[in-house]
């Protein structure tokens, strides 16, 4: 009889709904959080996919898990200025408790629409220069984050260049006059060209027209090659496109120039920053005031080269370059 009564009782225990889903109790007991991810690239771009699964990845490391106790509002591939400016707005309206943002327009923005929320940034090439930040140890304000490049890292493309195609004598270095960041990696590199027995020449340039006329004038020239700078992401298939059809070895900032048939690229892993970006969301997630936490340099750093260009534009690449890559694209 007490066997018949324990197994009753154990049958109305399981029928019974006492217990409630895991991610109902953990709403029940604590506060959903909310971030804004801010990104030039499309939702579509196979490096945006490898960005946003690194920030949620390391994220979820942390406790934090998109749907359960956190809410993640995304805006993807901004246009222009106009869309980038209404995401902006659409993000600041929601009263996030923090923002992520890509680059350094998106921090801009960012920075003139609110002064309140938190911001925690990626892939800002010099943040104290273009007065974004007052400074690396303490950034002051409500933004604080990652850096894209150090100026030190310059020279290297310029010695990349130079041996992936070692005929090039004369070098254009295509900038956005605009961007700030850009005058200061053109004048390392300047300093760095007489040791490779190069002539140097900046290529200011903005819109596309501007691009394609900058570009086919310099390709004039035989023994020519391009280094691309910060700032002109927006334009990267048009670039790709005219080193091509000009014949000249370019070597780009940021892997996916490399992967949409660009040469050869060397800079910093910016899927890396997002994962080291969780870190700073967590902190402030958890009290954590944006002024107080220094902004970053990078600390991984790719090489990749794509030898279907390479074939095309007819080099040869150095087998010890190889080597060294991070990935070979064939």
């Amino acid at each position: 009889m007490k066997r018949r009564a324990f197994i009753a009782l154990l049958g109305g225990a399981a029928a019974a709904p006492l217990v409630r889903p895991l991610a109902a109790r953990a709403q029940q007991g604590e506060r959903i959080r909310r971030i804004g991810v801010l990104s030039a690239l499309s939702k579509n771009a196979s490096e945006e996919q490898k960005r946003v699964a690194a920030l949620q990845q390391a994220l979820q490391q942390l406790g934090w898990i998109d749907g359960h106790n956190l809410r993640i509002e995304y805006r993807w591939g901004a246009r222009n200025a106009t869309e980038a400016r209404r995401y902006v707005a659409e993000l600041v309206a929601l009263a996030p408790d923090v923002i992520l943002s890509a680059g350094s327009t998106a921090l801009g923005l960012l920075l003139q629409a609110t002064r309140a929320v938190p911001i925690v940034f990626v892939a800002v090439a010099d943040p104290v220069g273009t007065g974004l930040i007052d400074s690396l140890a303490r950034p002051g304000g409500n933004a604080t984050g990652f850096m894209l490049y150090e100026f030190g890292l310059s020279p290297k493309w310029l010695e990349l260049l130079t041996q992936i195609a070692p005929s090039a004598k004369r070098v254009g270095i295509i900038r956005d006059p605009t961007f700030a960041a850009g005058l200061g990696q053109f004048g390392a590199i300047q300093a760095a060209a007489p040791s490779f027995g190069v002539e140097v020449k900046p290529l200011n340039m903005r819109g596309a027209t501007e691009i394609e006329r900058a570009v086919a004038a310099f390709a004039r020239t035989s023994h020519g090659g391009l280094i691309l700078t910060g700032g002109l992401v927006a334009h990267r298939d048009l670039i790709v496109t005219l080193a091509a059809r000009h014949r000249l070895p370019t070597i780009y900032p940021q892997r996916f120039f490399v992967t949409g048939g660009g040469l050869i690229s060397y800079g910093p892993v910016v899927s890396d920053q997002y994962r080291r970006a969780a870190v700073y969301v967590d902190r402030i997630l958890k009290g954590e005031k944006p002024a107080d936490l220094p902004v970053q340099a990078p600390t991984k750093y790719e090489l990749v080269i794509n030898l279907k260009t390479a074939k095309a534009l007819g080099l040869s690449v150095p087998p010890t370059l190889i080597a060294r890559a991070d990935e070979v694209i064939e």
